[in-house]
């Protein structure tokens, strides 16, 4: 268990600041930016740490329903770690400061042209969480204990690509690149391993 106080975080940025971003690819040039947020909080019962979690709401244009971390595109002007905590404001109401930010992952191409920017913060005021029904589901608080586990991630082969699937599974969803990618390598982050997740796949239906 990680309890949630000032120990963790010292921990997890210390693992973070240990962690060796690759370098800007020549292909990013071409990709639109984004950012997303692992928000580290409270688990439910206060105790222990836990990241967010969303369900995009079904009215969205592009993967509505799926799970997602917080985030979005880049605005003109914006650098992800800006872009990342505005997001976070817009869909969770949670404003959080620059210093709240822990660390950096590697950034991730998807398939539709994004290149996203895993941003971690410390989101110590985390209670008064209120999702924007306009963009998010729901919110869930995932204890970091779950994504340690051996069994919560798999990887797969599909005839559309000679790159594994990576699939975090989580109450009896399947969840998928890009977000099982990041959620991924951040466990490895924590175990102190440079694990890089930019070749794994994402499945056909969120190549568009």
């Amino acid at each position: 268990m990680r309890t949630f106080g000032d120990a963790t975080r010292r921990n997890i940025a210390a693992a973070c600041a240990a962690f060796a971003r690759l370098p800007d690819a020549a292909e990013s040039s071409v990709l639109k930016r984004a950012a997303v947020v692992l928000a580290l909080t409270p688990t439910t019962d206060g105790h222990d740490t836990a990241f967010l979690l969303t369900r995009r709401a079904s009215n969205l244009r592009s993967h509505r329903g799926q799970w997602a971390l917080p985030g979005g595109r880049c605005d003109a002007g914006e650098t992800p770690v800006e872009a990342a905590l505005r997001e976070l404001d817009e869909e969770l109401a949670l404003r959080l400061p620059a210093d709240s930010v822990l660390g950096l992952l590697d950034d991730y191409p998807t398939r539709s042209g994004y290149l996203i920017t895993p941003v971690v913060v410390w989101a110590a005021e985390s209670a008064a969480i209120v999702p924007n029904p306009d963009e998010v589901a729901s919110v869930h608080r995932i204890a970091l204990n779950t994504i340690e586990r051996d069994d919560a991630f798999d990887f797969t082969d599909i005839p559309e690509s000679t790159r594994r699937v990576i699939r975090f599974h989580h109450q009896m969803s399947l969840i998928h690149a890009p977000t099982a990618a990041l959620i991924y390598q951040f466990r490895e982050v924590l175990a102190g391993r440079q694990t890089r997740v930019t070749d794994l796949e994402q499945p056909v239906f969120a190549w568009k």
